[in-house]
């Protein structure tokens, strides 16, 4: 029995209400040895107060020792095994420019790029050309038409671009086209299995249509294509928990990870203070709120430490218009560590913290990495989080007898 058939066999209906307030790349590091960290170092009054009534551990958002992208780093916090459920890449890039996937398409993640007079790349990124100038290039490959496809071509920034093919027997198992060389020419698309034979034709006849479409063009000449992907099968909340889900979202990746596992995105938030507006406008609604909160995760790419302290203290903010809903289930943490030590993510493990009427506290009143490490929900994967939020909602029935 997998996780899901857990949960599906043991599903509890009540009114409880479960609010996940995710800090994107929340843990941290010090910036020297024996200093704090951002979490550490941001005066977070709301978040101390709730450590004392609630309990908090650091989550593995992978494996120990790996750090995760966006994708999987949700995926194991909506408890779905990151190992898996696997986004192909077309299908997280298309997602996260608020692409709607359907069954059966396929993603393509391209990247424009400028093939000298023998045919060979001369540059992978086209020269990083500028948004301003490629999206009108992406745009023109609207014109390309294959009978019996549909094709769908959408600018993402700079070099980049996606495309969508939607239409019968179509796979997403097709190797790269982006030699990741230059002085050679690109590689022909091959397919990996007999299900994305179909695929490689049309990419063939689209890169045909392509070449020609682009040819005088001084950088983009042409364009690769990266990362086929069809839609990722995942069971829905609804299916695997019993829960009506919704999305408080700023970025459309995340309002698009939130999309493919069955969540309703609501609202059109732009700040935090919308997004706890939007909240509370859709209470009534849903039974479980993911709450997504960037700049924490940006700032730690940044490298700017007094930024992403500023910023944990923003959050830290909007708690109480939160508490203010009565939630039984309330849970901050983070996708993922992203120290601006490192200026990515990392293979930390993320600080977390539950509250509920039926937690077990233990004996912490500040919430930070070094409490974590000694809280009561110890070291734990964040696929098995969503257990502890169902438990601690009184949404899960005894296992066996």
């Amino acid at each position: 029995m997998d996780m899901h058939e857990l949960t599906r066999s043991l599903q509890v209906k009540n009114k409880a209400k479960i609010v996940m307030l995710v800090g994107d790349g929340l843990g941290g590091l010090p910036m020297e040895a024996g200093g704090k960290t951002e979490l550490e170092t941001a005066v977070t009054p709301n978040l101390d107060r709730l450590a004392k009534n609630g309990v908090q551990g650091a989550s593995i958002p992978v494996k120990p020792g790996i750090a995760p992208g966006s994708g999987p780093g949700h995926l194991g916090l909506f408890g779905y095994d990151p190992l898996k459920y696997q986004i192909g890449r077309g299908a997280l890039e298309a997602t996260g420019i608020g692409f709607e996937l359907q069954d059966g398409d396929v993603a393509i993640r391209c990247n424009f790029c400028t093939l000298d007079a023998d045919g060979n790349i001369s540059d992978r990124r086209a020269g990083r050309i500028p948004t301003e100038e490629s999206a009108p290039i992406a745009i023109s490959l609207r014109q390309i038409k294959i009978d019996g496809i549909e094709i769908f071509v959408e600018p993402v920034k700079e070099h980049r671009f996606v495309v969508v093919f939607r239409g019968p027997g179509l796979g997403g198992e097709v190797n790269d086209t982006d030699p990741q060389a230059t002085g050679v020419p690109p590689l022909e698309p091959v397919a990996r299995d007999s299900g994305s034979k179909k695929t490689v034709e049309v990419a063939k006849e689209f890169l045909r249509q392509a070449k020609e479409i682009l040819k005088d063009q001084p950088k983009a000449n042409f364009h690769t294509m990266r990362g086929f992907a069809a839609k990722p099968a995942l069971p829905t909340f609804d299916d695997v928990y019993g829960l009506r889900a919704a999305a408080v979202a700023v970025y459309p990746m995340y309002k698009g990870l939130a999309r493919l596992v069955g969540m309703d995105i609501v609202g059109n938030a732009q700040t935090l203070e919308e997004q706890m507006e939007v909240l509370k406008q859709n209470w009534d609604d849903y039974d479980f709120f993911f709450l997504h909160y960037k700049y924490t995760d940006s700032t730690g790419e940044d490298g700017n430490f007094a930024e992403k302290v500023k910023r944990t203290e923003d959050l830290d903010a909007a708690i109480p218009k939160i508490e203010a809903l009565k939630p039984e289930v309330l849970i901050v943490t983070g996708d993922h560590s992203t120290p601006a030590y490192l200026k990515s993510h990392s293979w930390h493990p993320v600080p977390t913290l539950l509250v509920s009427d039926c937690c077990r506290p233990d004996p912490h009143d500040s919430f930070s990495e070094s409490t974590c490490i000694t809280g009561g929900l110890g070291q734990f994967e964040a696929k098995y989080l969503m257990l502890l939020a169902l438990s601690n909602a009184e949404r899960m029935g005894k296992y066996g007898a």
